[in-house]
This record gives C-alpha cells, structure tokens and sequence, in this order.
C-alpha cells in the first residue's frame, strides 16, 4: 500500500509543480507582453494587433490558474465567524457543510462555462485573428471542475473525521 501513497504522493507534488509552473509562465508573459506594448507604442508609435486580447485572456487564464491553486489548500476568500464560537464537532460540520457548497457551485461553474465553450464552438468564434474561441476559453470549465473535485474530497475527508473521530481533520 505504501506503493500507492509514494505514488500519489508524487502525482500530488508535480501537479502542484505544474499548477505553479502555470501561474509563473502566465504572469511572466504578462508583464512581457504589456511592457512589450508600452514601449512600442511611447517609443516607436506601432505595437502588436493582437497584444491587448492576448493580455486580456492572459488575465483569465491567470485569475483561474490561482483559483485552482489555491484550492489545493483550501485557501479561498472565506469568512468563518461561526467556527470562533462553535465547538470543535460543530466547526467540523460547518467545514463540511461550507466544503459541500464550494463543490457544489464551482460543479454548477464548470457546467454552465462547458455549455458557454460549447456554444462559442458551434458558432464558431475566433480570437487573435484566427485562433478558435474555445480553446482559450476550455480554461474555464476545466478549473471550475478542478476546484469542484478537490473541495469534493475535502467535503470527503472532513465528513469522515466527523464521522470517525468526531474531531479535526
């Protein structure tokens, strides 16, 4: 079994690898890209066609990259003013009950962003000149399925701590 575990351990470690490798490489095309286009315009009054909706899906891939790593720790915007006064079991059942909910709407997310790619595909729409629409957008119900699946599991493994130990996870 332990096999198993190095194993997981390992896929874990690179994809945190991967997710972090993504948001380093976008970010740094960014800024390239943006400073690109200040000089080129201040400096030599031309710049590059494509540059402002290329930054601009840049900022979407970026914004949705960060979401999904900062769902690998459960790291999200959350405002946990019952767990002060709750007890221990009590806080744990609100943690699972909070958990299923982010499952929940980012899986309602991915849905409706899969129906959004679907339908810029049938209509065929095209970014940067020629590049068809859905492939830059595929970001989006892919990351929303991403954050549903991992605060699936934490709703998982919080459900059986409360269940098991009726403690923390």
């Amino acid at each position: 079994m332990s096999g198993q575990g190095g194993i997981l351990s390992s896929l874990a470690r690179a994809g945190r690898w991967l997710e972090d490798a993504l948001l380093v490489l976008i970010l740094t095309g960014m800024i390239l890209l943006a400073a690109a286009q200040i000089v080129l315009r201040n400096f030599f009054d031309v710049g590059f066609i494509w540059g402002d909706e290329l930054l601009r899906m840049l900022v979407l891939w970026l914004a949705v990259a960060g979401a999904v790593a900062a769902s690998r720790s459960d790291k999200h915007i959350a405002i946990e003013l019952l767990n002060r006064y709750l007890p221990e079991r009590g806080a744990l059942a609100a943690k699972v009950v909070v958990h299923l909910f982010t499952a929940a709407v980012a899986g309602v997310m991915a849905w409706h962003s899969l129906a959004f790619v679907r339908t810029s595909w049938e209509f065929g729409d095209v970014l940067l000149g020629s590049v068809p629409a859905w492939i830059p957008q595929a970001v989006l119900p892919l990351g929303f399925a991403l954050i549903a699946w991992r605060y699936a599991l934490f709703t998982l493994a919080d459900a059986g701590s409360l269940v098991r130990r009726g403690g923390a996870r």
